[in-house]
């Protein structure tokens, strides 16, 4: 199953266009999507994107609730509603809107961060911080694990 791995900064240029990483351009090609789908980010300064497999655990979890209920709004609202889908040139790059700025406080510099299904874009500041964070967090869950008997 295809996947996005890796951390890949990149600058935007001085039209405001940023290059998406080619393993990622891929993994998106593959999954069938036309574009790149993305959404601000519930926990973070950060902006989740991906193809049809992130839309398609967006659908999951709206799943859950009944179509109609506060739950569902809520979730529709902040992960479908405010969602964008962004188009590619010919170059693969995109052009970054002012609420990916926004969202993100990226200025000339934009780092994008695999995580499976989906893959996070930050500035990279923030990202420095969160992925210290992160890994002290990851440490934690994974020693705790260990301790209690479960494998790593």
């Amino acid at each position: 199953m295809d996947r996005f791995l890796g951390r890949h900064q990149k600058r935007i240029d001085a039209k405001g266009r940023v290059s998406i990483p080619a393993p990622f351009r891929s993994v998106i090609a593959r999954d069938g999507f036309d574009g790149l789908f993305c959404v601000r980010s519930l926990f973070h300064p950060a902006v989740e994107a991906g193809g049809a497999a992130l839309i398609g655990e967006i659908d999951k979890a709206l799943a859950r609730h009944d179509t109609f209920s506060p739950e569902h709004l809520a979730l529709s609202t902040a992960l479908m509603g405010q969602g964008d889908t962004l188009a590619f040139d010919g170059e693969g790059r995109i052009v970054v809107p002012d609420w990916l700025r926004e969202a993100t406080g990226a200025t000339d510099e934009i780092v994008f961060v695999g995580q499976g299904i989906k893959f996070q874009i930050w500035a990279p500041d923030r990202f420095a911080d969160f992925e210290r964070e992160a890994r002290e967090t990851a440490a934690r869950l994974l020693s705790s694990r260990a301790a209690a008997g479960g494998a790593a």
